[in-house]
This record gives C-alpha cells, structure tokens and sequence, in this order.
C-alpha cells in the first residue's frame, strides 16, 4: 500500500507546485469526464440489479430489456434526483476551500477518487461481491482528502457521522414500511377468496402513491434548474389528477 501512495502523493505535490494555467488543466477534465462515464458504468454494473434483479428472475422482463430500461431511466434518476447526492460528494465530505490556493490538487484528488470507485466496484462486479457503490465513493473520496491534506483535518466527521448513520437507518425504514405494506396487500388483497379484483383495484393506488413520492423528491431535493414557479403548478396538477385516479 505504502508503495502505491508514495507516487500518488508525490504526483500531487508535482501537479500543486507547478501551477498549471487552463490549458494545462484541461488534459485532467477531459480525463474526469472519460473516469466519469466508467464509474456510471460500474455503479450500474453493480447496482442495477437491486431494482431488475426481481423483475428478471420472475421473468417480466428479459435482461436484454431491464439494461435498456436501466439506461435510460437510471440516467433521468441521476439528472432529476442526484443534485443533493452530488452536492454532498462534492463539498459536504471535505472542506474544499482548504484547497483555493491548489484547485488542481483538488481536481487530480476528484480524479483519483473516481477512479479507484470505478475500478473497485468493477473489480466486485466481476467477482460477485455485495458491495456498496456510495460506499466506494465516500471512501475514495475521504481517502485522497487524508493523504491530500496530510492528515484527518480536511474531513468534516460530523457530515460523514451522519452519512454513515444513514447506512443504518435507511435499511431499518425501508424494512418497516415494505412489512407494513405487505401486511396490508396479505390481509386486503391476497386472503380474499378471489384476490385478482381486489389487486387491480388496488393498482393505481400503488401506481398513485409512487408517482406522487418520486414527483415530491424532483420538485424539492432535485435538480437546482427544477426549483421554479412551475413546480407548484405541476404539483397541483397532480394532485389533482392523483385524487381523481384514487
């Protein structure tokens, strides 16, 4: 390990100390953007099969069709929900105005950190480990801020304490609520003598209920471009339109 470090830092150093202009930090953006599109391609490698893992082994869907449904609507998820997720990478983890007077060392430190996610969670991809891929990024992230920064001080631990609880707390909801729901779809729907009425009534419902969360997460933890007048309209619009399906 010691030896794989010893270059990166002292590439670092060379990168801070030679204060290169725009041109000369154009060569590391271009790169950024190519690591980029590697690790969207390894998150969804290694993440898509939580959302089509059921629907392809039950058949619904081929393979074929679950990666071009990935593609595309994982793609909006990221545009339309992942501006909080970003924002947090970017400057909630590490304190980044440690690095004004070294923007380039910041920049060669994003780059890193991608691609030691990206290679990671390719690396678990391909020998099936149950990984995490916000796991890997919060990891790299704080990785290359301590060996950056020489030292814990460029971290914000109060941030990353919350992140990690949310690791735990997530899982607990989200447990709840999928038991209390088949609670009610078991005792409501499945327990009838003749459930298949019961379910397509109660479809749109659930149809109703999932469009209105994810409508919700768009209009206020979205994408800054989104934050306009119009959300109010579209949100009334809905619900409008949600009460007259319920």
């Amino acid at each position: 390990m010691a030896s794989t470090v010893a270059p990166i830092t002292s590439t670092l150093a060379t990168v801070t100390t030679a204060a290169p202009s725009v041109d000369d930090k154009l060569w590391m953006l271009i790169l950024g953007f190519i690591i980029a599109f590697v690790l969207a391609f390894s998150v969804g490698a290694n993440d898509v099969a939580n959302s089509f893992g059921t629907a392809v082994g039950s058949g619904v869907v081929t393979l074929k069709q679950a990666c071009i449904l990935a593609s595309i609507f994982e793609t909006m998820g990221s545009a339309l929900l992942g501006a909080k997720v970003s924002e947090t990478i970017r400057k909630g983890l590490i304190d980044v105005e440690m690095y004004n007077s070294t923007q380039s060392l910041l920049m060669a430190g994003s780059v890193s950190a991608m691609f030691g996610s990206a290679v990671w969670q390719l690396v678990a991809s391909f020998l099936k480990l149950p990984i995490s891929g916000t796991h890997c990024i919060v990891g790299a992230t704080i990785g290359f801020s301590v060996v950056a920064s020489k030292g814990q001080r460029g971290v914000k631990w109060s941030e990353l304490i919350k992140i990690v609880m949310s690791w735990f707390i997530s899982p607990l909801l989200s447990g709840i609520m999928s038991g209390i729901l088949f609670f009610l779809v078991r005792a409501f729907i499945l327990r009838k003598a003749d459930p298949v009425p019961n379910g397509l009534r109660a479809l749109p419902i659930f149809y109703a209920c999932t469009i209105g969360i994810n409508l919700f997460s768009i209009m206020y933890t979205g994408a800054p471009w989104l934050k306009s007048p119009r959300r109010w309209l579209a949100c009334a619009h809905f619900r409008r339109l949600q009460a007259s399906v319920c």
